[in-house]
């Protein structure tokens, strides 16, 4: 029995799975855990250095402006601001008795019985006892302002968010006391990873939603309102604060939260994983050909994987056909047989 003739010997065409391209804005579903931080936090601390004698807040009380957060112990400016006072006695004292002086070797110059360098004298003594008064009167000043100084008052209405003295301590000045934050205005911040970036203009400011990790159903919207201008040189992340709008309650400061974008991507091409072929190391697809009905393997850039899909970042046209399925069986310009109808 003859073999039969080589034109009438051919290879079975393999059916396969396809999927035309049409790229499509997808939801942007990357996310990250960050912290409810204050908007506005300020360290408070004394103008004057002492003895803490008393601290009137701890974490997490909400006071008014001027309202008492800590004492220092008054007896030190209480000594400096007598010992004031007496100096400004002293030098009126000693002023008045300059002007007259003065007054009184005036006149006697004027009658010609004394001479012009004891008037003159005279002149001086007033000159500097009145420079005595002024600087005396300023040390008074300083002595009253440093009294006031040894009580702590709240700038502004807030919540205490951390204490760094206890009574007892001796602090110095402008040492941490209390730090005072503003309740009303709060920033969801996350570390951001650098990759996040790179399709980003650097003046983005995109709107988020943010939930709250120990209950999700909480949530509120943000718009990103800061990105730092330079990346961690550990961790290669960028710090990101974004504005809280209406947040709720148990939305507290330290409270960790999930932000994702609120926003569609730019048109991406979305594959079955399966439709990924490995070329020499390098992602591919097997693009098929409606006039040769033959496959042939084309390169691909992947922006990501998720769980049973990858993205791709280019590579692929709108109208393309791709092979989804049994790629690993599949040579290049081998005839196929579509299963289902796909038009470019």
């Amino acid at each position: 029995m003859s073999a039969a003739p080589p034109e009438r010997q051919h290879t079975v065409i393999r059916p396969v799975r396809t999927t035309v391209i049409d790229p499509q804005s997808i939801e942007d579903d990357r996310q990250a855990v960050g912290e409810i931080r204050p908007r506005q936090e300020s360290s408070i601390g004394f103008r004057v250095s002492g003895k803490l004698v008393s601290r009137a807040v701890d974490v997490g009380v909400r006071v008014k402006a001027g309202d008492l957060l800590a004492r220092l112990d008054e007896q030190d400016f209480r000594n400096k601001l007598r010992s004031a006072e007496a100096d400004v006695s002293s030098a009126e004292a000693v002023l008045v008795e300059a002007k007259s002086a003065e007054d009184r070797l005036k006149q006697l110059l004027e009658k010609g019985v004394t001479t012009r360098s004891n008037y003159d004298a005279a002149l001086r003594n007033l000159r500097s006892a009145e420079a005595k008064l002024e600087s005396a009167k300023a040390a008074l000043s300083l002595a009253n302002d440093q009294l006031k100084y040894s009580e702590l008052n709240a700038d502004f209405d807030g919540i205490v968010t951390a204490v760094g003295a206890e009574p007892g301590q001796v602090v110095n000045v402008g040492q941490m006391v209390v730090k005072l934050a503003k309740p009303d205005e709060v920033d969801a911040v996350f570390n951001i990873a650098e990759s996040a970036f790179r399709d980003r203009k650097q003046t983005d400011r995109p709107e988020l939603f943010v939930s709250l990790l120990s209950d999700p159903k909480l949530t509120a919207e943000a718009k990103v309102r800061e990105v730092s201008p330079v990346a961690d040189a550990v961790t290669r992340t960028y710090q990101v604060k974004a504005t809280l709008k209406n947040p709720p309650p148990a939305m507290r400061f330290g409270a960790s939260v999930v932000g994702r974008l609120k926003e569609k991507t730019a048109p991406v091409v979305i594959l079955p994983s399966g439709a990924l072929y490995d070329q020499n190391g390098k992602p591919a697809v097997w693009a098929y050909d409606p006039k040769t009905s033959q496959v042939d393997l084309k390169p691909v850039v992947v922006s990501r994987f998720e769980a049973d899909r990858v993205i791709l970042a280019s590579g692929l046209d709108k109208g393309e056909i791709v092979v989804t399925a049994g790629v690993n069986r599949l040579q290049k310009g081998q005839t196929v047989r579509l299963i289902t109808s796909a038009r470019p």
